[in-house]
This record gives C-alpha cells, structure tokens and sequence, in this order.
C-alpha cells in the first residue's frame, strides 16, 4: 500500500553547498536512535549535546550522520575527518545557508571516511563542533564490492529510517513522496520537482532521509528509486543492520 510519509532531507558533502527540504503527510520520520546506528551523547561545554545516528553508505566508502535540527539547513563538514583505531572524528559547522526553516526534523550530513577505515569492523562516530554526540555502527558483513561512480546507495540509520544518496545538482535535493512495499524490495518514488527550481549546474551525492520501516519488513531489504531525476537499474541493497 501507498503511504505519503514524512521525509526530511539532508545533503551535505565536505566543499559542497548544504541542501535540505522536508515534506510530509501522515506519520513522521523518526528520529536517530538505536540500530543500525546507536548513540550515547557525551557532549560538554556549549556545543549542543544531541543524539547522534549514522548509516554507511557508498559501499562503506561513507557514512551518512544524522542530527537535528533545521531540516533546511543540515551541518556542513568542517576540514577532514580523523581517525583513530576504530574510531573517526568529524567536525561539523553551521550550515552557510541563510533563512533556515524553525521545524526540528532529523538530517543527513554525508562524510567520506579516511583512508584504511576498514568498513567489516565495528566504527565509532564521533562528532563534535556545531553538534557533539557518538554513534557506533556494526561492521558491514560481508563487505559489498565498490560501487561505480554516481551510482546510488543507501542505508539503515535505525530500525525504520534510511538514509538514501543519490547524484546531481547539490542544491537541488530529491524528496520522498510515497513509499511502496513489494516483499523484501521497497520503492521509493521521489516528487517531481517545481518546474521553476533553480539548481546548480553541479554533479554532488545527496542525502535524502526516508522512513521506510513498516514497508521493508523485518529481514534484508532493498529500494527501488525513481521520479524526480533519479531512476536505478537494479534494487539497491539497504547497508548495514536495523
């Protein structure tokens, strides 16, 4: 059955423009909590202390960590991540963008991870600067193969949200308008943008968050995306655990 499901968004890429938009209808898309990502906020000083979630994505190349707040206008990462045994740093910033909307919604900032962060062991997220908080993520088993450029990914934030990138303009971010079961294969229809969106003449991931739990069952699942620009050849494999 078709549901309209609010979805909010986030995209953020290090050196790329943060984008986000939020649409809704019936019941809304839960926050970060335990899954396939956990967290224990352990934040002090005067950085907001926030429960932290993370998904991998890109073949385990990424993570997509998800805070809260403004669903227009989602942290940016400041500088490179860092990492240190089995634990990366990431420093956000405050979005650049101006007129945020005043709502308090879950959103996606997309990290690339350093160079040897091994994605078959469990990885510690810890972020800190505009939000601090912890994530931990159970290690992908087994390690899907590297994707090809631009190709779409996706995975489990917790045991009913997702976090879904996808490739084109950075200021132009596809939005979820109904979510449709099939089995252990969900498809994810994104909205037809306003024939007067302006966007970027730019290729960058984007990060859509969509609440998919009811639909995707309880075992493995996979989406199907299309509208909005987006389509896929093939189901795309949801990362990780709920």
């Amino acid at each position: 059955m078709t549901r309209h499901r609010l979805t909010v968004l986030g995209l953020i890429g290090a050196g790329l423009l943060a984008a986000g938009a939020l649409t809704g209808c019936a019941t809304g898309a839960s926050a970060p909590s335990s899954g396939g990502a956990s967290s224990t906020p352990d934040a002090t000083g005067s950085t907001l202390s926030a429960e932290i979630g993370a998904a991998w994505v890109d073949g385990g190349r990424s993570v997509a960590v998800v805070t809260t707040g403004s669903s227009t206008c989602p942290p940016v990462v400041s500088g490179e991540p860092s990492a240190s045994g089995t634990t990366i740093t990431v420093d956000l910033a405050a979005s650049p963008r101006e007129n945020c909307t005043r709502d308090m919604a879950p959103r996606a900032t997309l990290v690339s991870l350093p160079a040897g962060v091994e994605p078959s062991t469990d990885l510690a997220v810890a972020v800190t600067g505009e939000v601090e908080g912890r994530a931990l993520l159970s290690g992908l088993d087994p390690v899907p193969a590297t994707p090809a450029e631009f190709t779409p990914s996706a995975g489990w934030v917790n045991d009913s949200l997702v976090a879904i990138v996808t490739y084109g303009s950075s200021s132009c971010v596809p939005s979820v308008e109904a979510v449709t079961a099939a089995g252990s294969e969900v498809a994810v229809q994104f909205a037809t943008p306003p024939a007067d969106q302006v966007c970027t003449m730019d290729m960058g991931p984007r990060v859509t968050l969509a609440d998919i739990g009811r639909e995707a069952g309880s075992g493995a699942a996979s989406l199907v995306l299309s509208g909005g620009g987006v389509t896929t050849d093939a189901p795309i494999p949801v990362l990780g655990t709920r």
